[in-house]
């Protein structure tokens, strides 16, 4: 299934045989040895969750399956993989409604398909692996831009042995109706992923992309450490929506930021699904005038995983705005932990925050806290804060009992109903599977 290419253990000598692997220039070899020094000298931090438990020496960095590639018909692609994909999906969502599909097994590109009508408007939509030798200007100029190596440990441990992903560009004036997709799945046994997502809307543009990710169970730590940068320009509109459908032995520590210009809008829109931990803060930054933002996210796990999930919002210039909508389950010993930070520059003058965050508890022994953080610094701006958690109604269940509706179902019902926020605002196919998991998690009962 995997060539020789199979790297475990973290060291120059890894650094030095990915950047060979991607045949990547000498000054991307450079970033990646810098940031492994970083690395090497950097503390985990103290605020996450327990790490104590991921062995970052059992983690294999790069995974290469046989017959990798761009291919460019679904019929090229090795039946093996293309039977996990199948199962996705892909190739009937892709004829439905998709403006191009792109599709990750483990470090390797296996199938990528754009629309003939986007690449005469030169749209962009590349390996970012590949796209560091095909567009090294565009890649220098934003790489590393959004998210520095010193963020954190694991920012550094990420830029020293990145692999693949997407690097998206939409040109001035140009408006992508469709969604833009790609599905990663991470299928080696104790696999680390590592993948890098670029995405650049010039001035006047709009795109929606969106990004499903999953992994197989197989009782031993994996790692998943991906980075999304985006940056869309003045009067332009993005919107990036992620599920995110990992094993319950995948350590998901994303980080997603975006640079948001002058009167444009960046949409987050994310599911977080079953992970043993999760550390995703998906940050917009304000940068110009009129700027706004959007967040609305799920998660939902269960048998002991924890959670911790938020939104950061920095506003730097005037007339700013954002909303934030959190909704959360907690199941059998999970622990889900809302963390925010809202920070209000003072020359953000007459900046708008808004941060709602909703936590069901489904039995007695589950935890859901919120750790916001606001920082205002002038007297111009307005911020909201609302929290609440509580358990489903008892007279909500004996009430749809009395319909005739059965525990399972009526539970699963009370859940989409709190959801349904969130859920809307996913594509039609996605909502759909939404629903279908949910009703499986009630299966059987508590």
């Amino acid at each position: 299934m995997y060539t020789n290419e199979i790297i475990q253990w973290i060291n120059e000598n890894v650094v030095r045989q990915i950047s060979l692997s991607n045949n990547e220039p000498e000054w991307m070899l450079e970033l990646r040895l810098k940031a492994l020094d970083i690395f090497n000298e950097k503390c985990m931090p103290e605020w996450w969750p327990d790490l104590s438990k991921l062995d970052l020496d059992s983690i294999y960095y790069y995974a290469k399956p046989e017959w990798a590639g761009n291919n460019k018909t679904w019929e090229d692609v090795p039946e093996n993989i293309k039977n996990t994909f199948d199962r996705l999906g892909i190739p009937e969502a892709e004829k439905e409604s998709l403006a191009w599909v792109w599709a990750q097994y483990d470090s390797e590109v296996v199938y990528h398909s754009l629309k003939q009508e986007l690449v005469d408007k030169w749209v962009i939509f590349d390996d970012t692996s590949i796209a560091v030798n095909k567009y090294p200007e565009l890649i220098k100029k934003y790489f590393t831009k959004s998210i520095p190596i010193t963020d954190h440990k694991f920012a550094a441990l990420h830029y020293a042995v990145w692999s693949g992903w997407t690097f998206m560009y939409i040109p001035k004036w140009v408006k992508v109706d469709e969604p833009l997709q790609s599905y990663f799945r991470m299928n080696k046994k104790s696999g680390g992923q590592f993948e890098h997502t670029i995405i650049i809307l010039e001035e006047d543009s709009e795109a929606h992309y969106i990004e499903w990710c999953s992994a197989p169970k197989y009782d031993e730590n994996s790692l998943h450490a991906g980075w999304v940068e985006i940056f869309v320009g003045k009067w332009a509109s993005m919107r990036y929506s992620s599920v995110e459908n990992w094993s319950l032995d995948t350590y998901n520590l994303n980080t997603k930021r975006a640079i948001v210009e002058e009167n444009w809008y960046m949409e987050w829109v994310w599911w977080n699904m079953w992970s043993w931990v999760t550390m995703l803060y998906p940050c917009s930054v304000l940068k110009w005038d009129n700027s706004t933002t959007d967040m609305l996210w799920l998660a939902f796990a269960n048998a002991n995983q924890n959670q911790d999930i938020g939104s950061k919002v920095i506003h730097i210039w005037k007339n700013t705005s954002s909303n934030i909508l959190s909704k959360s389950l907690s199941k059998w010993w999970w622990i889900s932990t809302y963390r925010g930070l809202i920070d209000i520059k003072k020359t953000a003058t007459w900046a708008v925050s808004k941060i709602d965050c909703d936590a069901l508890l489904l039995d007695n022994k589950s935890v859901s806290d919120t750790i916001p953080t606001i920082d205002v610094g002038n007297s111009d701006s307005i911020v909201w804060h609302e929290a609440s958690a509580g358990k489903i109604s008892e007279e909500e269940l004996f009430y749809l009992q009395s319909r005739g509706i059965s525990e399972e179902q009526a539970t699963a019902m009370i859940v989409n109903w709190f959801l349904s926020p969130v859920m809307k605002e996913l594509p039609l196919e996605y909502a759909s599977e939404m629903n279908v998991l949910i009703a499986m998690e009630f299966e059987g009962g508590f």
